[in-house]
């Protein structure tokens, strides 16, 4: 059945606003200006954040070039590094922008990005400028690269102290809700979550791109990406991130109430799925629009949708924290539950990696008998090493087994 044929209502409720759908487009190049964020919209997205804006007479200047990717064995990109700064544009361009969008969209919900110095005129000045223009604002606290050496971005959003005068100097002053975008790259997010609570933000966004190097050029021997023989730490953006994200995620859903947007790694309406498990309301995406167009946003919607009447799921509220009460600490994992792994003969293609790998890097409990790996039970641990690296679904399958716990 497709997502259309289901027919599930994919509207969200986020910090008193209603998107028509949870898929929104994270601040970055795919929200460059108003005329990007209208095909947008018309590709079927419920929202859009701006790419950053600045205060009037903040003259950003980007370097080239200032992309560098990961690829996979095919050669085909999945990871992506940038150093790409925000906004070029003035605050009347975009307020114009968001005025039209608005005047033809009514029913979708646009975000505003903003960051300033860390002064009140500052934030409070910008605020001021957008808020009668967007239906809610969000803080970047989190951007990695460039603007950290100037006070800003990360270097905000890792201290609790100066995360919650941000918060409060915009929260004293906005007549839209407030969202907090933080970052990945502090030790412990509590303390950065409670402190911007305390402000009054009312939802939060996780998580900005990670700091990080790219690579090295080998002829050159130059981080990537690399500007005439130099390079610097990039925000790194993709798949790779999203285990971070969830976990970031998940963590601040333990410690407030207030909505989440994630980010960080969506590519699928199942990545999508998982962050709304673990506590986020609406998602963002940047780095598969980057590679794959706006377009994407249909198999986004027709598989949620799809997803939501397979499992019986009247909304998308439904799915929300659904997983977080099965996150618990390590020591209270069951330690008596065991299992080994067994091979299915049938589905086997004897590529042999089960074996390589059991054998130096795990318990050495497979061998080749006769002419196909099987796995001795007496010798399996359980770790499931040969189930991750099949490259073949379902052809390692795990047993429960009763024989006492060795130590």
């Amino acid at each position: 059945m497709s997502g259309e044929q289901a027919n599930r209502d994919l509207s969200v409720k986020f910090a008193g606003l209603t998107f028509p759908n949870p898929f929104i487009l994270s601040s970055a190049p795919p929200t460059t200006n108003g005329e990007m964020i209208r095909r947008a919209f018309q590709a079927g997205w419920g929202g859009a954040v701006s790419k950053t804006l600045n205060p009037e007479g903040v003259v950003i200047r980007d370097v080239t070039p200032r992309l560098a990717t990961m690829r996979d064995a095919r050669g085909a990109a999945f990871a992506l590094g940038n150093i790409e700064l925000t906004t070029k544009r003035t605050l009347g361009e975009w307020v114009r922008d968001f005025d039209a969008l608005k005047e033809e969209f009514p029913d979708r919900i646009i975000i505003a990005s903003l960051m300033a110095e860390t002064s009140r005129q500052a934030w409070q000045d910008i605020t001021r400028r957008v808020q009668g223009h967007v239906d809610a604002v969000e803080l970047n606290l989190s951007c990695p690269h460039g603007m950290p050496e100037k006070g800003m971005g990360m270097a905000v959003g890792q201290d609790p102290a100066i995360t919650e005068a941000v918060v409060g100097w915009v929260k004293e002053v906005a007549t839209v809700p407030v969202l907090v975008k933080l970052t990945a790259n502090v030790t412990d997010l509590a303390p950065i979550v409670e402190a911007a609570e305390r402000a009054g933000a009312d939802a939060f966004v996780a998580i900005n791109t990670v700091s990080a190097i790219m690579g090295v050029d080998l002829d050159t021997l130059t981080p990537l990406p690399a500007v005439k023989g130099r390079g610097t730490f990039c925000g790194y953006s993709g798949p790779g991130i999203k285990p971070i994200g969830l976990r970031c995620v998940a963590q601040i859903a333990q410690v407030t109430a207030r909505p989440i947007s994630a980010v960080g790694g969506i590519e699928t309406w199942q990545d999508a799925v998982e962050y709304m498990a673990v506590g986020a309301s609406t998602v963002q995406l940047c780095t598969a629009v980057m590679f794959r167009g706006y377009r994407i946003v249909r198999r986004l919607r027709s598989g949620l949708s799809s997803y939501l009447q397979d499992k019986g799921f009247a909304q998308v509220e439904d799915i929300v924290g659904k997983a977080l009460g099965a996150l618990t600490a390590h020591e209270e994992l069951d330690f008596d539950h065991r299992v080994v792994y067994r091979i299915d003969e049938e589905r086997c293609t004897d590529c042999g990696i089960c074996i390589t790998s059991c054998r130096d890097a795990g318990y050495s409990a497979i061998d080749r008998r006769p002419d196909r790996p099987q796995i001795d039970p007496q010798r399996c641990d359980g770790c499931s090493l040969c189930q991750q690296v099949c490259p073949v679904e379902g052809c390692v399958t795990p047993v429960e087994e009763t024989r006492a716990a060795t130590a």
